[in-house]
Order: C-alpha cells, then sequence, then structure tokens
C-alpha cells in the first residue's frame, strides 16, 4: 500500500536554500568565534561529553513550559504555572549559549537553517516572558494565551533543530533507514554493495581431501581466488 510522501521534510529544507541569510550569519559567527570563553566553550559545546551539550540543556526550559501549559489546561494552581513559566526562562541562557557555539560551526547552508531555528527560539523565549509579565500582573488569561504561543513556537524551532542534526547534509542519515547488503571499505571506494560471501568447495587431492575458499570477484581482478588447505598428511 503506497503512502503519499510528507511535505514537511521539503519544508524544512527551504531555510537552507535562503541565501539572503548569508550577511547576517557571517556578521554573527564572526562574533562568535570572537567570543573570548577560555575553557568555557568547550564545557557548553560538551566537549568533555563526547557531543554537542544544547540538545540536553533545552530540555529544562521545554519541560518547564509544556507543564505550565498543562496546568493550565487543566485548571490547576496558576503560582505552580507561573514558577515553571520562570525557571524555564532561567534555563534558557545555557541553552543559547550552547546552541550558538554549536551553529558556528556548521557550514554555509547549515548556518541558514540554524539561525532560522535560533530566531524561533529567540521568538519563543519572547513569548514566554509576555506570559511571565502577565501570570505576575494577574491576567491569567494573557499568560495563558502567551505561554501556548510560545510552545507553539517552540515546537517549529525543535522540529527544525531536529531536521537540522539529522536530515540536513553532513549530519547522521537516521531520517532514511539502510536497506540492501551491508557497506564495506571496498564497497565504499567502488561505489558498489558489499561482495557476495566467499564459497568452500571439498575436492579430492593426492594427499587427501582438501577444502578450497573460492573467493568471489573483486574491481581489477581476472579471476576467483583459492585457497586450499590440506587435512591429509604427505606420504
Amino acid at each position: 500500500m503506497s503512502t503519499t510522501p510528507s511535505p514537511l521534510p521539503g519544508w524544512l529544507d527551504s531555510p537552507a536554500g535562503w541565501q539572503v541569510l548569508d550577511p547576517a550569519a557571517d556578521r554573527i559567527k564572526h562574533l562568535v568565534d570572537g567570543l573570548s570563553l577560555g575553557r568555557a566553550r568547550g564545557l557548553l559545546r560538551g566537549s568533555w561529553l563526547g557531543h554537542s551539550l544544547h540538545p540536553a540543556l533545552v530540555q529544562l526550559p521545554l519541560g518547564c513550559w509544556l507543564s505550565a501549559s498543562v496546568l493550565d489546561l487543566t485548571g490547576s494552581s496558576p503560582v505552580a504555572a507561573r514558577r515553571l513559566t520562570a525557571l524555564g526562562l532561567a534555563g534558557v541562557p545555557p541553552a543559547l549559549w550552547a546552541g550558538w557555539l554549536d551553529w558556528a560551526e556548521l557550514d554555509r547552508k547549515q548556518r541558514r537553517t540554524g539561525l532560522v531555528h535560533a530566531a524561533s527560539a529567540v521568538a519563543a523565549t519572547m513569548l514566554q516572558l509576555r506570559s511571565l509579565r502577565a501570570r505576575r500582573c494577574g491576567d491569567r488569561l494573557a499568560g495563558i494565551g502567551f505561554g501556548l504561543a510560545g510552545n507553539g513556537v517552540v515546537a517549529l524551532a525543535g522540529a527544525l533543530g531536529g531536521h537540522l542534526a539529522h536530515r540536513s547534509p553532513g549530519a547522521s542519515p537516521t531520517s532514511a533507514p539502510h536497506s540492501g547488503p551491508a557497506e564495506t571499505p571496498e564497497a565504499r571506494m567502488t561505489g558498489e554493495g558489499a561482495p557476495p560471501p566467499a564459497h568452500e568447495e571439498l575436492r579430492t587431492g593426492h594427499d587427501g581431501p582438501e577444502h578450497a575458499v573460492t573467493e568471489p570477484d573483486r574491481p581489477g581482478s581476472g579471476a576467483s581466488h583459492r585457497h586450499g588447505h590440506s587435512h591429509g598428511h604427505s606420504a
């Protein structure tokens, strides 16, 4: 049963072609690269962890803001929702710093997508700030509305971030499962699939039965290769 391909990956690919973003991206990259962060740069980039720290850091604001909206929609404690909104905002600065440091290491096309991702994250943060202000002023409905809007925008930011990490060029190819034979170093060099397995043949020699292993033909070789070993003993 055939299914219609989703247009979403194509939409998320679009920012990579927005060359109009290059001047701003180049200026921001120059600023980020020039920051004197010392050991903090490696700490925020996750060099001690073995991978980027940014995806882990964003879990605090995302979790807090989503939890606040759940409390809002279920009529639970407005005080708890306000505190969760504030706690999420407190987790934004380290997540943004780590994200900008990762972004500066990307290639030009990836930086375009990353810039839209960052702009969406900043917009979501501004909406959550408005939500917190409204909550503190006693305007609960406005606080709920701004919070929900912020969660919608941050969902877009998350979609772009995941797309950038797992689908864009240079990222891990996790979006499309691999099918067919396993790839080998020889196959990568020749552009072909994995060679078929070797076959073992039994033949009889003067010294007794021998096993001969026939290797498949490889590019540039004239014929199959045989390797034998005897099970008999010479007289």
